[in-house]
């Protein structure tokens, strides 16, 4: 038996990069199979053929390992979100950034992201009301750090939490009852492309005629 003390640190990083892997397509196959709230970290330790602590090194809970999905996704939106022209808001530069991501992921795999792994993220995570909140309350590090920096702000600054609030409320909503394929519908990158600009078209509309007076003369009515 190998040494693994002897072994480089490329290639232990290597084996646990594989290892993580087998463990989230065997979760996310015992998923579609019999569905989320059936679906158990002692199975998918089992199909990976590891153990269940060996499953507790890789990922915290259950709902981590399914999250990967998102997190390849907003991987990728956030090298696309730096590309956009800076005098971009932030909701329309967060809407380039994902469009352009899916676009071409329907013609070509873009990092770890195809289409069939884009119809994966939305059968599993759209199956369960747990995943979809967690989806909701999904925030990724560097996509928020791109958006602080767009906007010349602190990124615990309240105005990116509430762009990313809106717009994962309103990707969530848009794309939540997207779980197969329909007469009118196929699950894909597009179908996410097209739910997304209807939706955010309507938010846009829904607040073009709201008239909201300075912040500081509110504040001063109030406590002055």
């Amino acid at each position: 038996m190998a040494d693994v003390s002897s072994e480089s640190p490329g290639l232990r990083e290597r084996k646990k990069l594989r290892t993580r892997a087998v463990l989230v397509d065997a979760a996310m196959d015992l998923c579609l199979k019999q569905g989320y709230q059936h679906t158990t970290v002692e199975q998918i330790a089992a199909s990976a053929d590891v153990s269940p602590r060996t499953f507790s090194r890789y990922f915290p809970t259950k709902d981590a390992v399914f999250l990967t999905l998102l997190e390849d996704y907003a991987h990728e939106v956030a090298i696309e979100l730096e590309r956009v022209d800076a005098g971009v808001g932030p909701l329309e530069a967060m809407r380039r950034a994902n469009v352009e991501v899916l676009t071409r992921v329907a013609t070509r795999r873009v990092g770890r992201l195809t289409t069939e792994r884009i119809v994966l993220m939305l059968r599993v995570i759209n199956a369960s009301e747990t995943l979809k909140q967690a989806a909701l309350e999904f925030r990724h590090g560097v996509t928020q750090v791109v958006l602080a920096k767009r906007m010349g702000v602190d990124v615990d600054d309240r105005r990116v939490r509430l762009a990313t609030v809106i717009f994962s409320a309103t990707i969530v909503d848009a794309c939540g009852d997207l779980v197969s394929d329909t007469d009118t519908v196929r699950l894909g990158p597009l179908i996410m492309v097209h739910r997304l600009n209807e939706a955010l078209a309507q938010v846009a509309g829904m607040a073009s005629d709201v008239q909201c007076p300075p912040a500081d003369a509110d504040y001063e009515r109030a406590y002055g």
